[in-house]
């Protein structure tokens, strides 16, 4: 009895143990989610007492407004709303198709031998400061963009296209950051697909090629509808990131507080717009109009990921009922 007893005793005075190491563990793991809660509420908070000046002059009337004029002390957010929008719905548009085929490319067509390095590639591309894209941007991308191909498409369809009209004069306009943004937001769309598709089951492969089913068949019918809650949330998580995007968006969008059909033109984001004109500010107004604008932007990114959250849940939910 004594000696089964001991080992009894051991194994108790051990739960206990873990029972005692649990309860710091747990309060630890609550205080950093709290911190995060907190910071968050920080952030908003000290936003919202910066704009005040602005929305007691301006009130919610600083959303449809569109002149911006910091000399007349004329404040209004829906010419950077506008570019903020479009530049990131073009950015979505352009990156997520190839991006998508990146990812199944690099997940079940490439290579062995390739798969590693292009995979490698795609992170490293992830990882290129904004800046060194904005310059890129500057330097190579809009000089070929105006003289091949905003000249001649702006002299052969404005006239009859509004959104292609001219004069192209600097190249830089709407149309140039979208197309920068969506070389930003690719490897971020094409690494979560990859990801994604990667975990897909094999016997779902298997089964479809035993049936005599050809490649794209299984791509279609067996890997893209498993992973598409995943595929989306990628292209949701992109788009958060063109709709913030600060420093490449700045050099190459233009930054002129106005709204034009044209993607051609000269525009601003909200982001571009705080940036560049934040260090020159030399009235209350003209501040507190800017942190309005950035209150303004953090309610969209968060309008925007929330409406990504419910579509991913949806998107999940229809999948697993179809199972």
């Amino acid at each position: 009895m004594i000696a089964t007893g001991q080992p009894v005793s051991r194994s108790h005075r051990l739960r206990r143990r873990l029972r005692h190491g649990d309860v710091p563990f747990r309060l630890l793991a609550a205080a950093f989610a709290f911190v995060v809660v907190a910071l968050l509420v920080a952030i908003v908070g000290v936003a919202w007492d910066g704009s005040a000046a602005a929305r007691e002059v301006f009130g919610l009337r600083f959303l449809t407004r569109t002149a911006w004029n910091p000399v007349a002390g004329e404040f209004g957010a829906l010419p950077a709303i506008y570019g903020t929008i479009v530049s990131s719905a073009i950015a979505l548009l352009l990156a997520a198709p190839p991006g998508i085929m990146i990812g199944i490319f690099l997940s079940d067509l490439s290579p062995t031998r390739l798969r590693g390095p292009l995979s490698l590639m795609v992170e490293l591309l992830a990882a290129i400061p904004s800046v060194v894209y904005g310059m890129w941007g500057i330097f190579v991308f809009i000089p070929f963009f105006r003289g091949a191909i905003a000249e001649p498409v702006s002299r052969a369809l404005g006239d009859t296209v509004p959104f292609l009209a001219g004069p192209v004069t600097v190249g830089r306009g709407l149309l140039v950051a979208g197309i920068i943004l969506a070389i930003m937001i690719l490897p971020t769309i094409a690494a979560v697909s990859r990801d994604v598709l990667s975990v897909v089951p094999t016997h779902q492969r298997e089964a479809l090629l035993a049936l005599g089913a050809t490649r794209w068949e299984v791509i279609r019918h067996a890997l893209l509808p498993y992973a598409r809650a995943g595929i989306v949330g990628g292209m949701m998580l992109g788009l958060g990131r063109a709709l913030g995007e600060t420093m490449a968006a700045t050099m190459v969008i233009g930054n002129t507080p106005r709204i034009d059909p044209s993607l051609f033109q000269p525009a601003t984001t909200a982001a571009s717009l705080i940036a560049s004109q934040l260090p020159t500010t030399n009235t209350e107004l003209h501040s507190s109009a800017l942190v309005y604008l950035a209150l303004v932007l953090f309610l969209i990114t968060l309008l925007a990921n929330s409406i990504a959250r419910l579509l991913v849940w949806r998107v999940a939910g229809a999948a697993w009922r179809r199972r």
